[in-house]
């Protein structure tokens, strides 16, 4: 059995830095992490700061998480049912261990992989029965691989653990070798870093009254020391919190403002843009960042079909494959699978999901109790016959015979 101890707390483990696999926080303090044009260093922290960057992480992470994940048992005929006897359908769907709902742990394995490029979740067997689901620091983990098979080698202060590839539920962003996830947020580091320059400048601006340096003239030349004593002087009365007060000049000096328009200095268009270079990095629809400019009420329904088509089906098809593997052995695969219920989407859309259901009656692709209990209603008499209610009304009213 695997004896999960926690004496740390989250933070003090997020900080618990080695060699092997030093964290970005480490990285940042000794110099070690690329920098950009811009001159700002982008790490997962310092990108999360980033309002878009955060809205993005956040609307992917908890669309994943709100998901229910159904564990099915596949039927001799090709159907399928719930298999709720199962021990991963209990973990998947409702708690994945003591201290962490299954929400909590899908929201923290995607946010995981969307800002270091690879989230690990360990299952725990005892007698070869799943138990529980863990998440793995993703800083503290290296993988290894002798060219096919992966392992996972987790380091945890001096202490070091082994888990095989069977063990590991390892989501992963795009790869390059199959192995390991790039990170989105190094991947696109130069965007970010223009995006926190913004930030920085916008806050620096403001601090200043929201208004741009301006030029002191003095009659006559004047020393270094006597420049350097009167721009300290004018930034301790006139910047920051005394900025927009009433400047006293002394004899023969003026003061001239350094004046912009918003048309000059591009600063909402720039920022913009950058919104839009991000929702690129993620793959979200820029409306989904609060980016309204382009969003009608005509195409935002488009874009949501588009953000669960191109955004996050990927995203589950890749759940679904890791936890085949991770969660189920290989007799089990044969019987058992998990998969996504993409349906909650749309119960915010009562007409829509009306008239899906209506179809699929009609249709006699379900029955009117199984659309009920989509619902969760009860089931009522003879409910679960399929049939077309519109041919059967009929049927059950026929025309009237007219004597001649």
């Amino acid at each position: 059995m695997f004896h999960w101890r926690r004496k740390k707390s989250d933070e003090q483990e997020a900080k618990s830095w080695t060699l092997a696999a030093p964290s970005e926080e480490l990285l940042a303090l000794f110099g070690a992490l690329p920098g950009t044009a811009s001159g700002i260093t982008v790490s997962a922290e310092s990108a999360l700061r980033v309002p878009a960057v955060a809205c993005a992480v956040r609307v992917i992470a908890e669309a994943v998480a709100q998901l229910p994940l159904i564990t099915y048992q596949r039927g001799e005929n090709g159907t399928k049912e719930r298999a709720l006897d199962h021990p991963a359908y209990a973990l998947l769907h409702d708690d994945a261990n003591e201290w962490q709902s299954a929400y909590d742990l899908k929201l923290q394995l995607q946010t995981d992989v969307l800002l270091h490029g690879n989230g690990y979740g360990f299952v725990n067997r005892v007698g070869g029965t799943v138990r529980e689901v863990i998440r793995l620091n993703p800083t503290a983990i290296t993988v290894e691989t002798d060219g096919t098979v992966p392992r996972y080698v987790l380091m945890e202060g001096k202490a070091k653990r082994i888990f095989t590839h069977d063990q590991i539920i390892h989501i992963r962003s795009l790869s390059t070798d199959g192995i390991l996830g790039k990170s989105p947020v190094k991947l696109a580091a130069e965007a970010i870093g223009i995006a926190i320059a913004q930030e920085r400048h916008a806050a620096r601006l403001l601090g200043n009254g929201g208004r741009p340096s301006g030029v002191l003239k003095l009659a006559g030349k004047l020393s270094r020391d006597a420049v350097s004593r009167i721009r300290a002087a004018w930034n301790s009365a006139h910047s920051g919190d005394s900025a927009g007060g009433t400047a006293v000049l002394e004899e023969d000096m003026s003061f001239e403002p350094l004046s912009f328009n918003s048309v000059d200095m591009q600063f909402l268009e720039l920022n913009k843009f950058q919104i839009e270079q991000i929702a690129r990095i993620f793959r979200v629809p820029p409306h989904l960042l609060m980016e309204l400019g382009r969003a009608t009420w005509s195409n935002s329904e488009e874009m949501g079909r588009v953000f669960l088509t191109y955004t996050l089906m990927p995203w589950l098809k890749q759940w679904e494959g890791a936890l085949r593997r991770a969660v189920f052995t290989k007799d089990e695969r044969q019987k058992f699978f998990s998969e996504f219920l993409v349906d909650d989407f749309q119960r915010a859309d009562l007409a829509a999901r009306a008239a899906a259901y209506s179809q699929l009656i009609t249709s006699r692709v379900i029955n009117p109790n199984e659309a009920r209990a989509m619902e969760n209603r009860p089931p009522y008499d003879g409910g679960d016959e399929f049939i077309n209610p519109n041919v059967q009304a009929a049927s059950d009213n026929p025309p009237e015979e007219t004597e001649e």
